[in-house]
């Protein structure tokens, strides 16, 4: 998908519930001019537009608009896999969209790091040409062998300063986030450099405890990959680095809300522990929208079966076969507030990663992405820059 917000013309949508900064708006109208929002408010006071949507007549009563979800941690979908080049990508990217993922971060799991320089590379040049990609997530080859997941063993290695240079160099600055175990050697100087680089430095795939976690956090990390999976979880004596990101105020916990990864009462442990620091993403992978059956997650075979992704040699989860509208519904069901989930999956993600100043809000100035829900938060309708 190309983007081109000044051939967008003027759009107001009316009569909805609208959920944005942490508060509901009852009886709320929002218009979108040139791709960007221009005003919002409630009742009738708005004026005409090229297009008018009355947001009960579309979705229901109760009708919800959030703003477009971003995703800042996916694989692929619709069968595709990120990994597999720009049509791949831009083919998962519909179906996500379809359900309400207006913005996206590209995630490329463990290759050998001439492939992973050319997909970054790739990933660059498509964001000339498709503004819904927000960039590229490394995760992996810094990573755990103790905590692989579903990357292939053999291609992990250390984050040598040459190497990390050498793919954040790949991506011209569009790499977003890198996943990385601090624990290993020239671990936490791969953070510092992460970090100065102007990327995130995330903590995943790790044996790190408490301890180490603080450091790596010290270090400049300010994200947890997938919090829980692939990592200690909390002990009564050993509290893990998920409570060690939960107590750190500059870190956003990534969470997976699709009941296999994290439990219902977990989900909502989460959003209650680290108020506002909450990522919904997805992780997922070629299955997301399409059949179970046999892909490949990078170089690992994997088989999908109730919707239940794993790697057919270890068992592991390997990524999920979830989309955002259902992230939110599972989130909501777990206990979390609506207006703490639609957090999750727009102003949270969008500020973790350095773009909340354009996107995950519903304000004046902010980029005309919207998701119109109806009551029982299936998507109606989605706007990209204020096109349908």
């Amino acid at each position: 998908m190309t983007s081109d917000p000044a051939a967008s013309g003027s759009l107001v949508i009316h009569s909805v519930r609208l959920v944005d900064g942490g508060a509901v708006v009852p009886d709320a109208w929002l218009r979108i001019e040139g791709g960007l929002i221009v005003d919002r408010g409630t009742g009738g006071a708005w004026t005409s537009a090229d297009e008018v949507v009355d947001a009960a007549a579309v979705a229901g009563p109760d009708a919800v608009l959030t703003a477009g979800f971003v995703d800042i941690h996916g694989h692929g979908g619709a069968g595709a896999s990120f990994d597999d080049g720009v049509e791949a990508i831009r083919m998962a990217r519909a179906l996500h969209r379809q359900h309400g993922t207006t913005r996206a971060v590209v995630s490329l799991v463990t290759a050998p790091l001439d492939d992973l320089a050319r997909r970054v590379a790739d990933i660059a040049d498509l964001m000339e040409t498709d503004a819904d990609i927000l960039g590229s997530h490394l995760e992996g080859p810094f990573l755990d062998p103790a905590h692989h997941g579903a990357h292939e063993p053999t291609l992990l290695r250390h984050p040598a300063a040459d190497d990390v240079t050498r793919l954040l160099d790949a991506g011209r600055g569009t790499i977003r986030q890198v996943t990385l175990a601090p624990e290993l050697p020239g671990g936490l100087d791969a953070v510092r450099l992460i970090a100065e680089s102007g990327a995130v430095a995330a903590v995943g795939h790790t044996s790190a405890d408490a301890g180490l976690a603080v450091q790596a956090f010290e270090a400049g990390a300010t994200l947890l990959t997938h919090a829980f999976n692939a990592m200690p979880g909390i002990h009564h004596r050993a509290p893990g680095p998920v409570l060690a990101a939960a107590a750190d105020h500059r870190v956003v916990l990534e969470v997976i809300a699709d009941n296999v990864h994290l439990d219902p009462h977990v989900i909502k442990l989460v959003f209650d522990s680290a108020p506002g620091r909450v990522a919904l993403i997805t992780d997922a992978m070629a299955a997301a929208g399409s059949a179970d059956g046999h892909y490949d997650l990078g170089a690992v075979s994997v088989t999908v079966e109730d919707g239940v992704a794993r790697a057919d040699d270890t068992g592991s989860i390997a990524g999920s076969t979830l989309t955002q509208d259902l992230a939110l519904r599972r989130a909501v069901d777990a206990g979390v507030p609506l207006v703490d989930a639609v957090r999750a999956l727009t102003e949270t993600p969008a500020g973790a990663i350095g773009v909340g100043d354009r996107f995950g809000r519903l304000t004046v100035g902010h980029v005309g992405d919207a998701v119109l829900l109806d009551a029982q938060l299936h998507v109606a309708r989605v706007w990209v820059d204020g096109r349908h």
